[in-house]
């Protein structure tokens, strides 16, 4: 299977609002603020206000996320980006991203699965291809390199 760089992601987050114990885990969400992006093919901004993370932490240490997030490229085009992913490792990595340090991405399992829709000539290319990401959660939010695959 190959693959090639379609943008990096880089998103702002609120601190997370932690809903509480859910039969399935602990459902939190995490407001986006903004952000930027970047590749080859597109670049512009994250847009806040209805951009959320929402997660759930499983009882086996697991953090799924539910991403859904509005981009708007820099000529003003729409894109809606959903991603679903997974996110977890060692017990003492994930306690310090949970303090907010910055932890080698090797060191943990961050990956996402993003889609899009768009209604802009353009950018029609996103509504037709799959794509997937790795994650580097930093302590003002994530990067996310998405790779589409070909």
């Amino acid at each position: 299977m190959n693959s090639r760089l379609l943008m990096t992601l880089q998103v702002g987050v609120a601190p997370i609002q932690t809903i509480g114990a859910v039969p399935t885990g602990t459902r939190r969400t995490a407001p986006i603020t903004g952000g930027r992006f970047e590749g080859p093919r597109l670049r512009g901004k994250v847009l806040p206000g209805g951009s959320t993370d929402w997660q759930r932490l499983r009882s086996d240490g697991v953090l799924e996320m539910d991403l859904h997030v509005t981009l708007e490229t820099d000529d003003g085009a729409l894109i809606t980006l959903t991603s679903f992913g997974l996110r977890h490792g060692p017990p003492e990595v994930m306690a310090a991203l949970a303090r907010g340090e910055t932890v080698d991405p090797a060191s943990y399992y961050f990956r996402t699965t993003p889609r899009f829709t768009t209604g802009a000539p353009k950018y029609a290319f996103l509504n037709r291809l799959l794509a997937v990401a790795t994650g580097d959660r930093r302590p003002d939010g994530p990067i996310y390199t998405v790779h589409e695959i070909l």
